[in-house]
């Protein structure tokens, strides 16, 4: 595990420098984002995803199921003067009040670890206004490191790509004889479990009321700028454009998505 996954406020600020630099010059490239929109994140942790929005003046609101990630939410975005609304909740048993509000959902790297994901997703079209746009980003399950194994304390799982996809006994075993803890070998395994493929999120997103607007599948992850100081990289257009293939190559997908009425 990298020390910046222990250091929330590290964290925080390499999201909104991300966030910052490919979310929004993203969404505006395709005309979505305007002055003064309402912006919900499901799923967003310590918000700093949503800091540059807020900054922007557009009125945001977080919602995260860990009570502890809305607490440090809120205390970093009073640190940077900003406003923002967090709650902690279950985004699936948000009351009406939420239905339909919003004229950007976001949720970035969140998807994968949902069990429901044809619930989730109708979960964000609900809180849509017809015209809005969720944007979803979340890495393919075949690349080398979809199984999330970076966030081990062990070195040895944390550097070896690919080796979520052993077969699952020895995935097991592994995990079993080197992982630190058992909280950890449950966490990895129920990523494994939850795992999203590109092509089940499109399949899952369009029976859950959704079209596809944009789709941009990255070689290298916006987010390795902040992370690691690599430049990102757009995957090659012809292997981008093969089914299951470009899985193992994509280490973030962004996908911007319609209700599909519209």
């Amino acid at each position: 595990m990298q020390n910046r996954h222990l250091d929330r406020r590290s964290y925080f600020n390499e999201l909104a420098t991300t966030s910052e630099a490919y979310y929004i010059p993203y969404l505006q490239s395709h005309g979505v984002l305007s002055p003064g929109m309402r912006i919900l994140e499901i799923g967003c942790g310590e918000g700093g995803n949503l800091e540059p929005f807020a900054h922007r003046g557009h009125e945001v609101t977080g919602v995260d199921i860990v009570k502890e990630r809305v607490e440090q939410a809120e205390t970093f975005f009073a640190q940077d003067g900003e406003k923002g609304q967090f709650i902690c909740s279950d985004a699936s048993k948000l009351g009406d009040e939420f239905t339909g509000k919003y004229d950007i959902v976001l949720a970035h790297d969140v998807i994968e670890h949902v069990p429901d994901k044809e619930g989730f997703l109708r979960a964000a079209a609900r809180f849509l206004k017809p015209d809005g746009t969720a944007f979803f980003g979340f890495p393919a399950w075949y690349m080398p490191f979809g199984g999330h194994q970076q966030i081990s304390h062990n070195g040895f799982i944390s550097h070896m790509p690919f080796i979520h996809l052993l077969p699952m006994p020895f995935y097991t075993l592994i995990l079993g004889s080197v992982s630190s803890g058992e909280s950890e070998m449950r966490e990895l395994l129920n990523i494994r479990a939850t795992r999203t493929t590109i092509e089940h999120f499109e399949k899952t997103a369009r029976k859950a009321g959704l079209s596809i607007y944009d789709r941009h599948f990255w070689f290298i992850n916006p987010h390795y700028k902040a992370k690691f100081g690599l430049t990102p990289r757009t995957l090659w257009k012809p292997l981008a454009a093969v089914p299951y293939l470009r899985d193992f190559f994509t280490t973030s997908a962004f996908y911007l998505l319609k209700l599909s009425n519209k």
